[in-house]
């Protein structure tokens, strides 16, 4: 199983000690940002989170600082991501909660992870992270990967880039334009949901790509379940859909964001290619 792992291994921080604000905004800005993000009133979040409003409210305009139980309380209630969680901490002048280890530090959750994709041949499955950066991959992904140019497979492999990009997976997607479309939206949500850096920038880049000649328009393919990939093979075309399976209760960043796609033949005569493959 080949692995693009993070450059630096995340550290068990002191939950007791009281550290500098280094995120640049007040904790009570960012529960208003998370707030509105999750469009909730004042109200109905305090209530969730067992709070009065009048403390929320005090929170949010910076006249009281929350605690680190009244933090994940708000977390919970607002649903924010383990490596946001620990910036609303650092900004409340508290040591972050959460911490952050490589794939191969997650003991038997990198055991899992393993299970999973082997398990899953000789179907295609691959694990990324909230980016869509390759963390692992089984040796049945080599389906997506033939004639990729060789500067995106450089790590850390961005798979959206990698399907995208004319140089990539892109010119052998018979159904490009709904395809296309179908994965801008996966990367608006996945921002709208997490908030996470780099994901405007990723979607930007993955708009300015063009659509190939040989694609679509973008409208329905017709298929009656899922939208399929459907990828020119070197004697058919082959066609996919995916699940996406991910750590629940995580209490690690990097577990937090490990997402596990699995790809499945859409129809029979994918799966009879791939079982001789």
């Amino acid at each position: 199983m080949r692995e693009h792992e993070a450059r630096h291994a995340g550290r068990v921080a002191d939950t007791t000690g009281v550290v500098p604000n280094v995120t640049g905004a007040p904790v009570g800005e960012m529960v208003r940002r998370w707030r509105k993000r999750r469009h909730r009133s004042q109200l109905d979040v305090s209530i969730g989170a067992d709070l009065s409003a009048r403390h929320l409210s005090f929170i949010e305009s910076g006249r009281a600082n929350p605690s680190r139980a009244v933090i994940e309380r708000l977390c919970d209630e607002l649903d924010v991501p383990l490596r946001e969680r620990n910036a609303f901490h650092l900004a409340a002048g508290l040591a972050p909660a959460y911490p952050e280890r490589p794939l191969a530090d997650l003991g038997v959750a990198r055991s899992a992870v393993e299970v999973v994709l082997a398990g899953h041949e000789p179907n295609p499955a691959l694990a990324v992270n909230v980016r869509w950066e390759l963390l692992a991959a089984n040796a049945a992904m080599q389906v997506f990967l033939d004639g990729i140019a060789e500067e995106l497979l450089e790590p850390p492999v961005n798979v959206l880039r990698a399907t995208l990009h004319p140089a990539g997976l892109a010119p052998r997607i018979q159904n490009l334009g709904e395809w296309r479309a179908h994965t801008l939206r996966r990367v608006r949500r996945q921002w709208e949901r997490t908030a996470a850096d780099g994901l405007p920038e990723l979607l930007a880049e993955l708009e300015s790509y063009p659509v190939h000649a040989t694609g679509d328009a973008g409208g329905a393919s017709g298929h009656d379940l899922v939208v399929p990939m459907q990828l020119a093979g070197e004697h058919q075309v082959l066609s996919f859909h995916y699940a996406i399976t991910v750590f629940g209760a995580a209490r690690d960043v990097t577990l937090d964001e490990i997402a596990i796609e699995t790809f499945f033949p859409a129809d029979a005569a994918t799966a009879a290619a791939i079982r001789v493959a």
